[in-house]
């Protein structure tokens, strides 16, 4: 099994900051909101963006898959009460040579080994497509 820590505090009460090794991201904890960061909803989609991005960089060498870039775009549905995610859908477009079916399966891979992908998927509705850059 892997561990993983983070530590998170508030900075005053406009934002808050959250550390792990060497990396500190600034959090959204500001009650009227702050653009120049994630609030935890979008931390939420940016941990699942990771997730595909970083499970493509480990399936491009095991499945020899040619990828000159990768873009994934999220949304997501939050309900007020009882306040949770409902729905994520995602959509990532690959630009790549490779057929049809060695895209799909990418997209079957990135379904299947995710971690944070796994996590969402039986916690809410999460769906998307995998496509090619037109």
């Amino acid at each position: 099994m892997l561990d993983y820590r983070v530590a998170a505090r508030r900075i005053d009460s406009h934002g808050s900051e959250a550390t792990t090794k060497a990396a500190r991201i600034v959090l959204d904890t500001d009650l009227a909101g702050r653009a120049d960061a994630f609030n935890p909803a979008e931390m939420l989609l940016a941990s699942l963006a990771a997730c595909i991005l970083k499970g493509t960089e480990r399936m491009i060498p095991m499945l020899g898959f040619d990828l000159r870039g990768i873009e994934v775009a999220l949304y997501g549905l939050r309900q007020d009460s009882p306040p949770k995610m409902v729905r994520i859908d995602y959509e990532i477009v690959v630009d790549s040579d490779e057929s049809d079916a060695r895209i799909d399966l990418l997209h079957r891979n990135l379904q299947k080994y995710g971690t944070i992908f796994n996590t969402l998927a039986g916690a809410t509705d999460l769906s998307g497509t995998l496509r090619r850059k037109t």
